[in-house]
């Protein structure tokens, strides 16, 4: 269904109030009933994301991080099996997955000879069982899937949901009739910057014409259509 601009200011308004939880998407639920989960869903990450990076900078001072790690030191002595980096992270209002990295990179330095690199914190967020201290990685682990904005187990869920869609596009193109190039085509082409599927004929929709196809598994706020404009669609103008 179409959302109207009043719908969704009052979703996005809803939202600045609750915690980023699961309980938080059903109360949402409950509270908007007419909308979709997904629907829901996406405004509920969409916001989020912006309020983490309206924050982002005050949690990666110096002084934060030092904090945070020996707030979180202080908590495994007391009970290691506790959600001490999960309850750390909702009482700063910070993501659990972002709070983890913090600490895992703050670990690492302490204990390693080398600063961690990039791709090796990755991993160990993906599969915690690498990381070298039992305690940290049952921690992280518990950040990780209690995370429903950000981290690896999320970023798996977006990129799949996302594939689904294409997936989804292109048998609704094939079931119309409509002849097109997808992705792969247009790069063995040569082209650069392609959108999904572009319609070898134009067709009308709602007094449009509409000669490509971009799919996106997320909802079109206004900051997303500006963000799109400028990385993705006006280069797809030729």
């Amino acid at each position: 269904m179409i959302l109207t601009k009043a719908q969704y200011d009052e979703i996005a308004q809803c939202l600045v109030s609750v915690p980023p939880t699961r309980q938080s998407l059903r109360k949402l639920k409950q509270r908007f009933p007419s909308q979709s989960q997904a629907t829901l869903l996406s405004i509920f990450s969409q916001e989020y994301q912006k309020h983490i990076k309206r924050t982002h900078a005050k949690h990666h001072t110096s002084e934060a991080i030092e904090s945070y790690y020996q707030r979180y030191l202080n908590g495994v002595v007391k009970n290691g099996a506790a959600p001490v980096l999960l309850e750390l992270a909702n009482e700063v209002d910070y993501a659990p997955s972002l709070m983890a990295r913090l600490i895992l990179e703050r670990f690492l330095q302490e204990h390693e000879e080398t600063p961690p690199s990039k791709s090796v914190i990755n991993s160990m967020l993906r599969d915690p069982s690498q990381i070298p201290d039992g305690v940290l990685a049952n921690q992280v682990y518990q950040c990780v899937v209690n995370d429903c904005c950000y981290g690896p187990l999320v970023d798996c869920i977006k990129h799949a949901i996302g594939y689904e869609h294409e997936v989804l596009l292109r048998e609704l193109l094939l079931e119309k009739n409509l002849s097109f190039l997808d992705e792969d085509q247009l790069r063995a082409k040569g082209y650069d910057k392609t959108p999904d599927f572009i319609l070898q004929v134009p067709v009308a929709v709602e007094g449009h014409i509409i000669h490509w196809i971009e799919s996106k598994a997320s909802f079109g706020d206004e900051c997303s259509h500006h963000a799109y404009l400028h990385d993705q669609f006006w280069s797809y103008w030729n």
